[in-house]
C-alpha cells in the first residue's frame, strides 16, 4: 500500500481496502481470509510457510501458486513436511508450481520439524503474542510494518529454531491470521455483526 491510502467503494456498493483491488483472487482474498481468526496448527504452519515464502515477491504471487504449494508440500501438514529428505527438496527445487528457493524450501521442512517438536502447539504458541483488539487504522499510512509482539514473535520464534521468520513477517502472519485486525476503518469485512462470519479453520 502507497502513503494514506484510504478505503475505497467499489462497484458491488461496498467499501474496501485498497490494496485488494488489482484482482477478483486478491478481493476474494481481502473479503473471506484475510484477517480473520485462524487457529490449527497445520493451517498456521501453512500461513507461516507461505509468508516466507512471500519474502521478497508479490503476494499475489503467492496466492496463484498457492494450489501448487498445498501439493508440494502435502497439504502443510506438519507431520509430512517434517518427514521430508533430500529427495523431497530436490522434487520441490525442481516444481514449476511453487517458489523455488532452496533457502525457502529447507527453511519450511526444518520449521516443520521444529513445529513438530514443540512443548506446545503452534497455534498456542503463535497466539500467546496476539495483542489486544485495539482501534482499526483510518488509512495505510496507519498501518505499521512491525510492533513490539511481532518483535517479540520473531525473536521467539528464533530462538526455538525456527528460520525465515523475522518481525516483518511474524507481523504479516499477526494481520493475516486475525491476530491483528489491519483492515481500514471504513473496510465492510468484519462489519457483519450478524453472527454469520466464523472464524476460518483449515
Amino acid at each position: 500500500m502507497s502513503p494514506a491510502e484510504q478505503a475505497v467503494a467499489e462497484d458491488d456498493g461496498r467499501i474496501r481496502c485498497a490494496w485488494p483491488l488489482q484482482t477478483q483472487l486478491y478481493r476474494d482474498y481481502h473479503d473471506f481470509e484475510w484477517g480473520k481468526p485462524l487457529h490449527g496448527d497445520d493451517a498456521l504452519f501453512e500461513r507461516l510457510c507461505l509468508e516466507a515464502f512471500q519474502s521478497g515477491l508479490s503476494w499475489i504471487t503467492i496466492l496463484r501458486k498457492r494450489p501448487a504449494f498445498r501439493t508440494a508440500f502435502a497439504g502443510f501438514s506438519i507431520e509430512r513436511v517434517a518427514e521430508f529428505g533430500e529427495a523431497d527438496t530436490a522434487r520441490l527445487l525442481a516444481d514449476p508450481g511453487i517458489v523455488r528457493n532452496r533457502l525457502k524450501i529447507e527453511a519450511a521442512i526444518a520449521n516443520a520439524r521444529v513445529a513438530r517438536d514443540l512443548d506446545i502447539g503452534l497455534d498456542a504458541l503463535l497466539w500467546s503474542f496476539a495483542p489486544e483488539p485495539r482501534p482499526r487504522p483510518r488509512t495505510s499510512a496507519d498501518v505499521p510494518a512491525t510492533t513490539p509482539e511481532s518483535v517479540a514473535l520473531a525473536k521467539e520464534l528464533k530462538r526455538r529454531g525456527f528460520r525465515f521468520v523475522g518481525p516483518t513477517t511474524a507481523y504479516a502472519l499477526m494481520q493475516a491470521t486475525g491476530m491483528v485486525d489491519d483492515h481500514l476503518a471504513d473496510c465492510w469485512v468484519g462489519g457483519d455483526v450478524s453472527g454469520t462470519v466464523r472464524p476460518v479453520t483449515f
